[in-house]
């Protein structure tokens, strides 16, 4: 599919516990690496680190080690998760944040390594809600309890998990950041373009989000796609796991991108979330920047020179 579309795609390594396929991060980054020899390239990886240990002594240089070896295989950036913020607590019970020190030299260590970090910090806002059907992620909540935060009104607020990452971002300038899922400011692209004016380091993909931006007034969208066009990058929340039929999947992949082409680059009517929205007619320079130079400018190494 890949080279007969001639797509290249980011294949992103994650580690959560509670989605079948994503517990084991080295086991990951084993396939995504011989998937990225495989398509001669066109699947780029990201790796990723566990956490999970952060309060053990020399967590800090242990990742960077294994970081750095993820890097001479190939990895282009790494990925962090949204457990730092809603999950994962030191001993005496305050949530990790992703502005937490432990974390700048390993932050450092990535931007000293030319790599890029996407960071999925924090979730929709529909998590802090009453399930609502009518919203896009009530499917998503309803399968995964767990991240369901009206479920655990114990867990921090999405207001302190931004305020964190966005020092995180302050603190660390020469760190290339993409807020995954349009920086879980999805509600809003104002609010988007608050942090692109504050933080030169920082953009956001589109992954899993365009349903986000159909429900916002549609002239205010593309206003702020022209505007922005150097800072988006078109994503998708796209898997294809070793029980799934390789077929079918990649029959879906293909009229999710056919879809998100359409909504990006025409004026027709696109279904999402079973609505009808017009599609934002972007000029052409704007979606050659959302679907490719944005990449290559905020991953260097995401396009081989071949």
């Amino acid at each position: 599919m890949l080279s007969r579309l001639s797509l290249r795609v980011l294949n992103i390594c994650v580690i959560d516990q509670y989605e079948r396929g994503f517990g084991d991060g080295g086991a990951q980054q084993l396939a995504a690496r011989a998937l990225n020899r495989a398509t001669h390239t066109r699947a780029a990886w990201c790796s990723t680190f566990d956490p999970q240990h952060w309060e053990e002594p020399g967590f800090a240089e242990r990742t960077t080690g294994q970081l750095d070896v993820t890097f001479r295989n190939g990895a282009v950036a790494v990925k962090i998760y949204k457990d730092i913020g809603l999950m994962l607590r030191s001993r005496s019970g305050e949530y990790l944040m992703p502005d937490n020190p432990i974390f700048s030299p390993i932050l450092d260590a990535i931007a000293e390594r030319d790599k890029t970090l996407f960071a999925h910090i924090a979730e929709p806002s529909a998590a802090w809600r009453p399930p609502d059907p009518a919203n896009p992620h009530y499917s998503y909540y309803k399968e995964y309890p767990d991240w369901n935060m009206f479920l655990h009104p114990e867990r921090p607020f999405k207001k302190a998990i931004l305020d964190a990452r966005d020092r995180m971002l302050r603190d660390h300038p020469k760190l290339r950041v993409v807020g995954c899922h349009l920086g879980s400011m999805e509600e809003n692209v104002d609010d988007i373009a608050r942090r692109l004016d504050l933080y030169a380091n920082f953009a956001v993909d589109t992954a899993e989000r365009i349903a986000d931006l159909s429900l916002q007034p549609r002239d205010k969208v593309r206003r702020f796609l022209i505007q922005y066009q150097d800072r988006v990058i078109y994503g998708t929340d796209l898997s294809l796991m070793p029980w799934q039929d390789p077929v079918e999947t990649v029959r879906q992949m293909e009229e999710t991108y056919a879809r998100d082409w359409k909504f990006f680059s025409t004026d027709q009517m696109q279904q999402y979330g079973g609505r009808s929205v017009r599609g934002l007619a972007l000029p052409e320079p704007v979606l050659r920047k959302l679907y490719r130079d944005n990449a290559i400018k905020w991953v260097p190494g995401i396009v081989s020179a071949h």
